[in-house]
């Protein structure tokens, strides 16, 4: 009779773990090493995320520039990133939703982010070109830009302005 107990409690203990989904682990950092504010130092590009479920995860951007001054912050709470792909991916249990955020981060610093330089010769402005004057200052000083996604539909585009000394937005895309 012992035996027989025994016996079921391994089979449901083998049929329990072989069921049980296992548990990934976000990815907390990712740092890229990139010229950004001029065109031979290189800036640090860190993505950093904060928080324990996804739905109140955030991912803190940052660049430091090469003299150690950090020059830009943006923060993506995951929600709003993961609400934007929802209709497309299959992200309803957790675990889906920390391994999309994982490849999100992966992506962050791919090298078709770092646009060098920001703006070529042959570019031209359009509708989604917020300053002109700035547009203008980047095709002169042909420092780079880079562009990250806040969904599935809406792509920033920054660089740095040494006119205003600052990281502008100089493109808002689709």
């Amino acid at each position: 009779m012992k035996q027989s107990y025994l016996l079921l409690l391994f089979a449901f203990l083998a049929f329990t773990s072989c069921n049980t989904e296992k548990k990934v682990d976000p990815i907390t950092e990712k740092t890229k090493l990139q010229a950004f504010t001029d065109t031979v130092n290189l800036d640090t590009f860190k993505l950093t995320l904060t928080g324990k479920k996804s739905s109140d995860m955030v991912l803190n951007f940052t660049i430091t520039n090469f003299k150690g001054s950090q020059i830009y912050h943006k923060q993506i709470k995951t929600a709003e990133l993961l609400k934007s792909y929802l209709a497309s991916e299959d992200l309803k249990k957790e675990n889906d939703k920390i391994k999309f955020i994982n490849e999100q981060i992966n992506v962050f610093f791919e090298e078709e982010h770092f646009l060098e330089p920001a703006i070529t010769e042959d570019q031209e402005l359009d509708n989604n070109t917020p300053d002109k004057a700035f547009y203008d200052e980047l095709k002169q000083t042909k420092l780079n830009g880079f562009y990250y996604s806040l969904g599935k539909d809406k792509s920033i585009y920054i660089a740095w302005s040494t006119k205003n000394n600052q990281v502008k937005i100089y493109y808002k895309c689709c």
